[in-house]
């Protein structure tokens, strides 16, 4: 019976260069098991190809690094755009050529040389307290640096990933030094030193400790659907949905997404895969279980998304534009002392 294997399977499976299959492709994810493990499966059951998967949180991009050439890694999958311009930084992927994936990824979730491939995309959104924020008070990023917000902004650090993302975005719009200023100003109207996850944020706008959090779109999903911890319901009704910067540019978004790594040995399946999981049976299967939005057009959203969410303007550079930017970011987070 064809299977995922397990992680530690793996590890073992891996420890040595081994003759490889044609039929099968090897995975290194940062994406958790029960996330992909139907979509892979699906693979299988529609390709015949046979799909192994190795799950960590961190250091998979130095292990495909150390290993080099003996990498029995084929597809690299990521929760976020910066690993994966990292792996195309220290050399880790190859550019491939689909026309199929060209069709069904829009340009601005993939990146200009064929690299790595969006899969599926999640917005940086501001949380606001449905008792002490006004319907329309707050509409753009931009609006955090207001002084009215003094004291009642939460974020995560701003050297995560996402929160990276995000300030390379505004570096896009505005340019460094504007950047750096908005920065500064968002700084002196937080109301606690940054700290702990995007759920975290929301569950501090519920106690009152501020008004306003920055988190990605999917988490409130993530709350509101989670019955084994009934508190998390209270924390994502407590609060309303802000898109921002629905009258200019959009929303900041980021992806999930893939490439193909250096030394494949299953080139052609992990192409396969890639396309697999572009289609729009994967689309949804893969945005549905994770509360993100499909990047596939046409591709119908969870009914969650459509009843707390729908439909918004969504940012349209193309994300290796806002990924280039995330040291210029991270340099920015320390000269003003985000942090601290």
């Amino acid at each position: 019976m064809k299977k995922i294997l397990s992680a530690v399977a793996l590890s073992a499976l891996f420890a040595a260069p081994v003759a490889q299959a044609a039929d099968e492709v090897n995975i290194y994810s940062f994406r958790q098991a029960f996330l992909i493990k139907p979509l892979l499966e699906a693979f299988t059951e529609e390709t015949g190809i046979k799909a192994n998967v190795v799950f960590s949180k961190k250091g998979l991009l130095e292990r495909i690094e150390h290993e080099g050439k003996n990498s029995p890694a084929d597809v690299l999958l990521t929760s976020d755009i910066g690993p994966l311009y990292d792996a195309v930084e220290k050399g880790l992927l190859q550019p491939i050529e689909s026309d199929l994936l060209n069709d069904n990824i829009p340009a601005k979730y993939r990146s200009t040389d064929g690299q790595w491939y969006g899969l599926t995309s999640r917005s940086r959104i501001i949380y606001a307290s449905k008792d002490r924020v006004k319907e329309g008070e707050i509409t753009s990023y931009e609006d955090l640096a207001d002084p009215k917000w003094k004291g009642r902004i939460c974020t995560r650090s701003g050297k995560h990933t996402y929160n990276l993302s995000l300030i390379g975005s505004m570096v896009a719009e505005h340019g460094e030094a504007e950047a750096q200023q908005w920065l500064a100003a968002v700084k002196d109207n937080l109301a606690r030193r940054p700290q702990g996850n995007d759920r975290a944020q929301v569950k501090a706008v519920k106690q009152g400790e501020c008004d306003l959090a920055l988190g990605n779109s999917y988490y409130f999903g993530k709350m509101i659907t989670n019955d084994k911890k009934p508190e998390q319901i209270e924390w994502a009704q407590s609060v309303n949905l802000i898109f921002p910067n629905q009258d200019n540019r959009g929303a900041h978004m980021n992806i999930s997404g893939a490439g193909v790594t250096k030394y494949a040995p299953h080139k052609d399946a992990a192409i396969k895969l890639i396309e697999f999981l572009s289609s729009e049976k994967a689309q949804q299967m893969y945005a549905e279980v994770n509360f993100e939005f499909p990047v596939r057009e046409g591709t119908p959203r969870s009914e969650l998304i459509n009843k707390y969410m729908g439909e918004f303007k969504e940012d349209g550079i193309n994300l290796q534009r806002v990924a280039e930017l995330r040291s210029t970011a991270a340099k920015m987070v320390d000269k003003v002392g985000f942090d601290n």
